[in-house]
């Protein structure tokens, strides 16, 4: 049994409370794999999960215990949720089909493999689909990386809401369940970036009977034995990571409001509402309220992110119209044997047969890496990644990990010897955590890294060093690159874990995400100071040089997030051509749903901070496009194109000083024929002067 530390029995020290509060004690977790299998394990293990009836004769199948629907192509890796679910599910005993990338516009693609025993299990995929499909201005994208040849369009808008009516309608007395990234992000009410308007949960807009949110497998093993006995005519409400609708709060729980969670007097409100902590739930203001009332929205977007850890957060309730969207608490990370199960499941490693011939571009960009824990504690504000997996770092063993890498090795077609990463969402939090469980189960911090790195958090990468020396050292392996993030500022307290990755894990260039340089934007996006960036600079270049290798480092920024002014990014370009950086791709701050930035977009206020009406911090959003594409254009400083822009935005700022030719200068008075507006053209030449000559601009990155 994994069982989380006893709750300490008394309230923080006053400086710390709204950080660290006493909470409920979480439930202990049953073992993933410790439940009776389904009678129907005895078919055995499935090649591939059937996509077709023929397929499923082929096994000697008549029907699906429970039919999978997914956006993406299917691929039996784990690195595709879809498979992991489907071969979590077939571990369990249960017969598993696929419908991958259906055509939404009738339900007779939902037919085909049969009405499914038990349920359809739906997502969207390894993306949101709006996401997927659109760009951050809006723009339809033209190409889909999990689509055999990357082809777009081969899924629709909303996908889970319109895979969920179909499927509904191919068998209306099938229950459906949710999951995946785009039904987790959107298991409240939130603001749709697309529509420009505060959405229902999905849950009631897709019709479905239930949500898992989170990684989910916890949840979903549950879920499906509790299907096969007894349908959905029973109590759901003890499982955590769900999301489902009722009438009204049961007898028994205590209803706390939202409202003042943050004040100094939580401690004795908390008491008032009752003695047994077991059965209080948190009210978050209504559906129909957070639609019209921007500050309500934020402090629902703050309620949500603080009771976010496993260790103490209750069950939280939203009202839509006559129904409650409840939300159990978070589940419960799993252990490190559970994590090794999950990723040695009997996956194919490859694209179905079906897709033979076609190159499908996410396939090939990881069939060669290795995933070797989940979750991310950084707690950036536009980030869903810790929305999504949580806080807490879930690691595989080091003799799993390897073994996946002789996998590869033995079993990939097309392998060189070159693991192309070997990481997570981030490369360097392997087996990192705090210090003391009771600690961990206790906080409240959004982030263990920001504003500063947590006393209390183990930042050792011995471990991480180790694995990285092991996995190099198997026979066949010439490389064992690393793709993933750095968390940079991390990586500074382990000068031994940067020299190990400049001198055997980098190929030319490493990508890490400053985000910006300026105070204003880091303090909503809850990033570090540039000054950690500096810091990891000056180890790696040293690292570089040590090794005699010519190496550099890729900064990623951000333009347009909110709390960013058109001074900040001034400042920003005036640092990028200072440090002779000239970025190819930016990105443009794109609003996800119920991610923290987003709320700040969507209301106008700051929920990193206190929420209370007339007293919540503003924060000033970038949403007009001209302004937008100002501050990318201030990131492509460098690109004639967005000279005239940039010209007249520094003279309305009464910087015209940073317009010449100087090197301090940022932007020249002159334009290339050919670029810019329209009839700009050369410029005049000065009297007794030369003509200047056209330039040509490449644009790179170095």
């Amino acid at each position: 049994m994994l069982d989380w530390p006893k709750q300490a029995r008394r309230m923080a020290p006053a400086r710390t409370a709204p950080e660290i509060m006493t909470a409920s004690e979480p439930q202990s977790a049953k073992p993933l794999f410790s439940y009776r299998k389904y009678w129907a394990h005895r078919f055995g293990v499935a090649p591939f999960l059937p996509m077709t009836r023929a397929e499923m004769e082929a096994l000697g199948w008549d029907s699906c215990d429970i039919v999978l629907v997914t956006g993406d192509a299917y691929i039996d890796h784990p690195s595709f949720g879809m498979a992991i679910v489907g071969r979590l599910l077939e571990a369990q005993g249960f017969r598993v089909g696929i419908i991958a990338q259906p055509d939404w516009r009738d339900a007779s693609a939902f037919r085909a493999l049969g009405k499914p025993n038990l349920f359809f299990g739906i997502t969207s995929g390894n993306m949101d689909s709006m996401v997927n499909r659109y760009t951050s201005d809006r723009r339809l994208r033209h190409n889909d990386s999990y689509t055999p040849n990357g082809e777009g369009g081969k899924r629709p808008d909303r996908a889970v809401v319109v895979y969920a009516q179909r499927a509904r309608e191919a068998f209306p007395d099938r229950p459906i369940v949710l999951g995946g990234i785009e039904a987790s992000l959107r298991r409240i009410a939130h603001y749709d970036y697309w529509s420009d308007k505060v959405r229902r949960s999905i849950l009631l807009d897709a019709k479905a009977d239930l949500l898992l949110y989170g990684n989910a497998e916890r949840a979903l093993v549950e879920v499906a034995h509790r299907i096969a006995r007894r349908g959905l005519d029973q109590d759901f409400s003890d499982i955590r990571g769900l999301a489902f609708a009722r009438s009204a709060t049961p007898e028994g729980w205590t209803e706390a409001p939202a409202d003042d969670l943050d004040d100094a007097s939580e401690g004795r409100r908390r008491g008032a509402a009752g003695s047994d902590e077991e059965s209080v739930v948190i009210r978050l203001p209504a559906y129909e309220q957070v639609r019209e009332d921007r500050e309500a929205y934020a402090r629902a977007s703050r309620v949500l992110h603080k009771e976010s850890n496993p260790g103490n957060a209750r069950p939280l309730t939203q009202r839509h119209g006559d129904r409650d969207v409840w939300l159990t608490a978070p589940p419960i990370p799993l252990t490190m044997p559970e994590m090794d199960a999950v990723y040695e499941l009997p996956f194919a490693r490859a694209p179905h047969p079906a897709y033979e011939g076609a190159k499908i571009p996410a396939w090939e960009m990881i069939r060669h890496s290795v995933t070797i824990m989940r979750g991310c504690f950084g707690g950036c504000s536009f980030c869903s990644i810790t929305e999504h997996e949580g806080r807490i770092i879930q690691s595989r063993s080091e003799g799993s990990i390897l073994r996946e890498i002789e996998t590869i090795r033995d079993k990939t077609e097309g392998f060189t010897g070159v693991i192309s990463d070997i990481g997570g969402p981030t490369a360097n939090m392997y087996r990192l955590a705090c210090k003391d469980r009771e600690t961990e189960a206790l906080c409240r911090r959004p982030s263990c890294v920001y504003p500063d790195i947590c006393k209390n958090l183990n930042t050792s990468h011995d471990p991480l060093i180790q694995l990285y020396r092991k996995a190099r050292a198997l026979p066949g392996i010439k490389k064992v690159m690393v793709a993933s993030g750095v968390r940079y500022d991390l990586a500074v307290k382990s000068p031994a874990y940067v020299r190990e990755l400049v001198e055997h894990h980098v190929g030319g260039y490493l990508k890490i995400a400053p985000e910006h340089t300026e105070e204003g934007p880091l303090s909503k996006m809850m990033k570090p100071g540039i000054g950690s960036y500096d810091r990891f600079k000056q180890l790696f270049d040293a690292a570089a040089r040590a090794a005699n290798k010519d190496y550099f480092l890729i900064p990623y920024f951000i333009a347009a997030h909110p709390g960013t002014t058109d001074e900040d990014m001034m400042n920003l370009a005036l640092w990028l051509k200072r440090n002779k950086y000239r970025a190819d791709q930016v990105q443009t701050y794109l609003p996800s749903p119920m991610a923290l930035s987003t709320a700040m977009y969507h209301s106008g206020f700051n929920p990193l901070k206190p929420v209370r009406r007339g007293a919540s911090e503003p924060v000033d959003a970038v949403k007009g496009l001209r302004q937008r594409r100002l501050h990318k254009a201030f990131l492509r400083y460098h690109d004639p194109e967005n000279w005239p822009l940039l010209r007249e935005a520094l003279k309305a700022m009464g910087r015209a000083d940073l317009i010449g030719p100087g090197k301090h200068q940022l932007v020249p008075s002159w334009q290339p024929a050919g670029t810019g507006k329209a009839g700009e053209g050369r410029r005049l030449p000065q009297k007794g002067g030369p003509r200047p000559q056209t330039r040509k601009f490449v644009t790179k990155g170095v």
